[in-house]
């Protein structure tokens, strides 16, 4: 079991066990156990949420974990996921794709506001819609055809621009991957189908997993699975996993995931590592201790988290940029040029990153990095994470963000204008308030979780330790959060 603190609600952390089957279902699968954790041992309370969504204007869903949900509740809970789900089901999404094509040209149309591909006998149902006509070349980029979502904590869709598609798929070709298992990657799934009619490169197959339904109008099913990125879960019984576990099988694979970046790292790792398991299960005894080769497009900030989850992979220097997302494009400088990187457990000095965008490789640390990331002989080590050009500092004997200088009265380096004074910026243990480790280190923190969940009734004797503390005013959070950003 896995703890992970909420990123936006401090003292509220996800619990991650083995199996799902039990627990409540959303519109969007099975919901995750949360758990509220209080200063100085105090009961901690659990309860389930959506998954997807960490915002409850998404997804209301809410149940406390000793909660007892009446039948009639739970047969209106059934009815309204049953009414969020997709109209159509896969397969009637294929005949209808089929249909659709063999249409004459002047009769295909799409409804831009309902986001679907008509048939004949659907147009006067649409007729006060706005409706477009289809050509073929749009079929075949349903990511510029469909209008993206834009929960940036569920479900939004920065799209790849062309220029990351093109490294990703001229990478992995190189590299001599023949499928690509594309998580939450539509533009890429597009790109492969687009060279492979082409017929210039060997061609690769691809499997689209994504939880945006409308993808599964363009696709038959054999290439696109609807799936919940941070639950694992299929929608449409047994058949996706089926066809899954069909696609990585046998020819060398290898996964590409770009999840929303609002969304919590350890569901998402639950996932990636589930995914290679079943990988792992597929193949010879050769490979039964080897991992999926896999490729996780995520902001460099979340680092630590990822690499606590997943300790095989590296973060590699290249930026991902993104059509449709205001901030997160290449070629810019300093704070403004895109945080998004490359976590992969494939070999780094495999991954050739492009010399003629200003990439260059470190025979030391044996891997391409950013031209301004500097050797660092100290540190032995290119230490730069966001693309600008790091120092180090003597005191705290590690490089840091050029914009920070060290504090003698905190003992860090830390922004000119940081809240100085208020400790080392280290939170301590949330659960005994000591400032020497973190609460999941706590060796309190397992007599907690049994007195926590005792039969109600009975009295724990362990004492319970209260610290008081003094909470942060909005502005000092605030100043910490740029702090730890800049």
């Amino acid at each position: 079991m896995e703890t992970e603190t909420h990123e936006d609600s401090f003292g509220i952390e996800v619990i991650l066990s083995e199996c799902c089957k039990t627990a409540p279902r959303c519109p969007h699968g099975p919901t995750l156990l949360f758990e509220k954790v209080c200063k100085g041992g105090d009961q901690g309370r659990r309860f389930y949420a959506c998954s997807a969504c960490r915002d409850r204007k998404d997804c209301n869903f809410f149940q406390w974990e000793d909660e007892k949900v009446s039948e009639a509740r739970q047969l209106a809970r059934e009815t309204e996921n049953r009414s969020k789900q997709p109209p159509f089901t896969q397969q009637e999404y294929c005949n209808r794709f089929r249909g659709f094509t063999s249409l004459a040209p002047d009769e295909k149309k799409f409804c831009q506001d309902c986001q679907i591909l008509l048939l004949p006998g659907e147009h006067s149902a649409h007729s006060a819609h706005r409706t477009t006509p289809i050509t073929i070349a749009q079929l075949r980029r349903p990511s510029v055809l469909l209008r993206p979502l834009d929960n940036k904590k569920s479900n939004a869709q920065y799209l790849f621009t062309d220029r990351s598609a093109t490294f990703l798929l001229d990478t992995l070709a190189g590299l001599g991957y023949t499928k690509v298992l594309c998580v939450g990657t539509p533009r890429l799934q597009e790109l492969i189908r687009l060279r492979n009619l082409e017929k210039k490169n060997e061609p690769m197959k691809s499997l689209l997993l994504d939880i945006d339904f409308r993808y599964a109008q363009f696709y038959s099913q054999d290439e696109f699975c609807h799936y919940n990125m941070f639950n694992h879960h299929f929608f449409g019984g047994e058949a996706p996993s089926t066809i899954l576990k069909a696609f990585l099988t046998g020819e060398k694979v290898v996964m590409v995931a770009d999840p929303p970046f609002g969304g919590l790292v350890k569901p998402l790792a639950n996932s990636f590592s589930l995914i290679s398991q079943t990988w792992r299960k597929l193949q010879s005894s050769d490979s039964s201790n080897v991992d999926m080769p896999m490729i996780w497009i995520f902001p460099y900030f979340f680092e630590p988290r990822i690499l606590e989850c997943l300790p095989s992979f590296t973060m590699l220097d290249y930026q991902v940029d993104y059509d449709n997302h205001p901030l997160y494009k290449h070629g810019k400088t300093g704070r403004k040029q895109s945080p998004v990187r490359l976590f992969t457990n494939i070999s780094a000095r495999d991954i050739i990153l492009p010399k003629e965008e200003g990439y260059r490789f470190c025979s030391v640390c044996e891997r391409y990095v950013w031209s301004l990331n500097k050797h660092c002989a100290k540190c032995n080590v290119c230490p730069s994470k966001d693309g600008r050009e790091w120092k180090h500092c003597s005191v705290c004997e590690k490089c840091v963000k050029p914009s920070w200088k060290h504090c003698q009265s905190c003992g860090r380096c830390a922004l000119p204008d940081h809240p100085c004074g208020q400790g080392t910026g280290k939170e301590g243990c949330f659960n005994c308030g000591s400032l020497e480790h973190r609460r999941k280190f706590c060796p309190l923190k397992d007599t907690h979780r049994i007195n926590t969940h005792q039969p109600k009734g009975k009295v724990s004797h362990q004492p319970r330790i209260k610290h008081k503390a003094k909470r942060k005013s909005g502005a000092a959070r605030r100043a910490k959060k740029l702090a730890a950003q800049s």
